[in-house]
C-alpha cells in the first residue's frame, strides 16, 4: 500500500477477514457499503491469521489474497495486505496505525452482525469503537442477538440511525449503525462446504 497523498480526504470502507475464500456476500457488503455511505473506496483487509480462528482449514494466505483479487470485481474495492506490511495482528492497532498513517482519510471499519456479538472477545475491542466509526450489516439469525450483546449496549448511546449512515464514515468516534440491507446467505463456511457454492471467473 503506497503511503502517499492519494488517500487524502477519501472516504474508505475497511472490511478486515479471512477470506477463506472471498466470496459473493463480501462483495455484496461492500458495494451496499460504497453506495450508502458514499465511500470512495472499500479496502478488503486480507488477514494473515485470524487470533479467534484455528489454522486448521485456513487457506494458505496467497491462496485467500487470490480468491479475494477475483472476487472483488469492482475497481472501487482494494485488496491488500497491510497487516503484513505494519507488522500488526489486532484490528485495533491495525486501525490506530492507519489512522496515523494517513490522517486525512476517513476510515469506517465494516462488519457483519456476527462479529457484533462475538467482538467483545477482540483484544482491545473498545478501542476499535473509539477510533472509526463502525458500519454494522445484518447477516441471516444473527441480528437479534448482536443488537442485544454486551458490545451494542456498551456503545448503545453511540449508535447512530440508519438515515444518517451517508455521514458516518465522516463523524467522530465512537459512532457505529446498523444497516438492515438485504442480506446475501452465502458465507465462506457454505462455499468450503459447496453449498451455494460460487465460480471464480
Amino acid at each position: 500500500m503506497n503511503r502517499d497523498k492519494s488517500f487524502a480526504h477519501k472516504r474508505i470502507g475497511i472490511l478486515g477477514g479471512s477470506f477463506n475464500p472471498a466470496h459473493r456476500g463480501h462483495l455484496h457488503v461492500s458495494r451496499q457499503a460504497l453506495d450508502l455511505m458514499y465511500l470512495d473506496e472499500v479496502w478488503w483487509m486480507v488477514s494473515p491469521q485470524n487470533p479467534l480462528k484455528p489454522s486448521n482449514g485456513m487457506a494458505d494466505f496467497d491462496v485467500r489474497i487470490q480468491s479475494a483479487h477475483t472476487m472483488s470485481q469492482d475497481r472501487r474495492i482494494r485488496v491488500t495486505d497491510i497487516e503484513i506490511e505494519l507488522g500488526t495482528t489486532y484490528t485495533a492497532e491495525t486501525l490506530k496505525k492507519l489512522k496515523q498513517i494517513y490522517p486525512k482519510a476517513s476510515f469506517v471499519w465494516l462488519m457483519g452482525a456476527d462479529n457484533l456479538i462475538q467482538i467483545s472477545k477482540w483484544k482491545d475491542w473498545q478501542d476499535i469503537f473509539r477510533t472509526v466509526p463502525i458500519a454494522i450489516f445484518t447477516r441471516p439469525t444473527y441480528t437479534n442477538r448482536a443488537l442485544a450483546g454486551f458490545a451494542a449496549k456498551r456503545f448503545a448511546r453511540y449508535r447512530v440511525s440508519e438515515g444518517q449512515v451517508r455521514r458516518l464514515s465522516v463523524m467522530q468516534a465512537p459512532a457505529w449503525s446498523f444497516l438492515n440491507i438485504k442480506p446475501d446467505a452465502i458465507s465462506a463456511t457454505r462455499v468450503r462446504a459447496g453449498i451455494g457454492a460460487i465460480k471464480f471467473y
